[in-house]
């Protein structure tokens, strides 16, 4: 299997035996524009993080331990986006 970055996206393209290619969004949790942003996650979940080092995931699917001060960010906009489409209460 190999994996490979396609210039200028954000898109993974894997091969392997069983197909061809495969062409996908890159999910991954390593460095990148989303350690840019403040996220949207359940705040019981931040607490026991910061307790325990337990990873949490936001609204977007980043996974990660928070150790920044958020409010020095902007806040993801694809968290915003999930939020705001969330029923009240």
């Amino acid at each position: 299997m190999s994996t490979e970055t396609i210039p200028g996206t954000d898109t993974r393209q894997h091969t392997d035996t069983r197909r061809d290619s495969d062409t996908r969004p890159d999910l991954s949790t390593g460095d990148g524009d989303h350690d840019r942003f403040a996220h949207y996650v359940v705040k019981d979940k931040i607490v026991d993080s910061a307790v325990t080092g337990t990873p949490v995931m936001a609204l977007c699917g980043k996974v990660w331990v928070p150790n920044r001060d958020p409010k020095k960010f902007p806040v993801c906009p694809e968290c915003k986006e999930i939020y705001e489409s969330l029923p009240e209460g």
